[in-house]
């Protein structure tokens, strides 16, 4: 009887029955990111501009909170700022 090896996996979020719930995000441009918190503490940290703006619970909250704050960040753009 031969024994049976687990295969390694690098991205363990891959096999994890809970979908949507990955390492972390970050938006295309760069700007806005969140990444789960290490220790006790479960749930996600919020970094904007490389500072951090907020930390929430789950990822489904974190990125709400991006697609809310990252709208609102594009809204505030003059139109003198598109001719410069």
């Amino acid at each position: 009887m031969s024994k049976f090896l687990k295969p390694h996996v690098h991205n363990q979020s891959l096999l994890n029955p809970k979908s949507g719930d990955p390492d972390g995000f970050v938006s295309k441009d760069g700007m806005w990111a969140a990444i789960p918190l290490a220790g006790k503490k479960k749930g996600f940290c919020i970094i904007h501009n490389g500072s951090q703006v907020h930390s929430v619970k789950t990822y489904k909250q974190a990125l709400d909170y991006i697609k809310k704050y990252s709208k609102i960040k594009k809204k505030a753009t003059s139109s003198l700022e598109k001719f410069l």
